[in-house]
């Protein structure tokens, strides 16, 4: 019997095939606290380069079953957190123990806030720590049905999708492509950090905005007061 490792991309495909693609990114889109700590990222873009048959140690895959594995899983787990969210969002938030899910939860509302409810809906799919977490709190917020809907399946596919078809064509392009895997999916890793780390810069950039003005409002009451007065 094959001991599978759920956190790990290429014992699931080696085990399941295309069927764990859709099982996963189903899970991660939906399960809030279980999809969590699912691969997304480290498992589509494996699969894309099992698909072009470039991989040495794991099973060809076809690639029109990875890319409806994909986007069914993506857009079907994005709807089902939503419906969580909807009948109980944050009390599934508040009982959750981990500090990662709480402050990926923080994250995703203030990037609806922030994009509002189509484009944050698009960017959090690329958004690790987010994407678990960012459809049941769009229930919770009570997001409008028709505009989840429209814009998570926009941001399902278009996430699902690229990464698939950017595995595949790295390795239908690239022979022994299979040995830089891990260097890689690193790569695609921080580079779907950069937004997280672009709103903390923003972020600590506003507080200390803020703090400068609030230091400088009392000093410049009398400055003006002085102003009239000459005048």
């Amino acid at each position: 019997m094959i001991a599978v490792d759920p956190t790990d991309s290429a014992s699931l495909l080696a085990a399941f095939g295309a069927l764990s693609v859709l099982v996963v990114i189903f899970a991660e889109s939906g399960l809030l606290v279980v999809g969590f700590f699912l691969p997304g990222d480290t498992l589509l873009f494996p699969a894309g380069v099992l698909c072009a048959g470039a991989g040495q140690h794991g099973p060809r895959l076809a690639l029109w079953q990875v890319l409806l594995c994909a986007a069914v899983g993506a857009v079907a787990g994005g709807q089902l957190g939503y419906l969580l969210g909807r009948r109980g969002g944050r009390a599934l938030r508040n009982r959750a123990s981990s500090r990662r899910v709480k402050e990926g939860a923080a994250r995703a509302e203030r990037l609806l806030a922030r994009y509002g409810y189509r484009k944050a809906l698009v960017i959090g799919r690329f958004v690790p720590m987010v994407r678990s977490v960012l459809h049941p709190v769009a229930g919770a917020l009570g997001v409008p049905v028709r505009t989840f809907t429209v814009w998570q399946t926009v941001g399902g596919l278009l996430w699902s999708q690229s990464l698939v078809l950017a595995g595949y064509l790295l390795g239908s392009s690239v022979t022994h492509v299979d040995d830089y895997l891990l260097p890689l999916v690193a790569v695609i890793v921080v580079v779907s950090l950069l937004p997280l780390l672009v709103e903390a810069v923003r972020t600590r950039r506003g507080r200390s905005g803020e703090s400068r003005q609030s230091g400088q409002c009392p000093e410049s009451g009398p400055s003006e007061q002085s102003g009239r007065r000459g005048e």
